[in-house]
């Protein structure tokens, strides 16, 4: 039986509602609702590049879209998170590192939204990659995790070796 006002409640199953998964925040939120299908839902958790987002609300309003907040995971969707990050199937990726000393900085940078992305601060280590247990996975998604670095690639891979 149809459901009332669709012409084919199952095309909804086979394209999908539309929803978009966002983490970035400021820099991404606009066109994040504007490419959400009709009836879709936005799902917003961290904004990363700054938590005040802007978008032109009748995209919202006349699509009958919806935004949620949202954290992360449960436990179990975490530890699922953990082992693909372990397999290499997902990279995590820092735009920025900072040492225990500039932690200051990194926090003003993250205040005024002059980041890109995630940053990370280096309490325990003098320098980065010193909690790497296999250099060879490393190695082969090194382009990857490095993806929103500044400087060029090169100079990605040098940073990595601790120079």
């Amino acid at each position: 039986m149809e459901a009332p006002g669709r012409a084919d409640p199952r095309a909804d199953r086979r394209r999908g509602r539309g929803h978009r998964l966002r983490a970035p925040g400021r820099e991404t939120f606009g066109a994040s609702v504007y490419v959400t299908r009709k009836g879709g839902t936005i799902v917003t958790c961290a904004s990363t590049s700054g938590y005040m987002h802007q978008y032109d609300n009748r995209y919202l309003w006349m699509s009958l879209k919806r935004i949620v907040g949202s954290h992360f995971a449960n436990y179990r969707e975490a530890w699922e998170a953990n082992r693909l990050i372990a397999k290499g199937k997902i990279h995590p990726t820092l735009s920025k590192t900072y040492t225990l000393a500039e932690t200051g900085q990194a926090a003003l940078d993250v205040h005024h939204n002059t980041h890109q992305g995630k940053v990370g601060v280096l309490c325990l280590s003098p320098q980065e990659g010193l909690g790497v247990r296999d250099a060879e996975l490393r190695a082969k998604h090194l382009p990857a995790i490095n993806l929103f670095r500044d400087g060029s690639p090169e100079r990605n891979n040098e940073r990595s070796k601790g120079e």
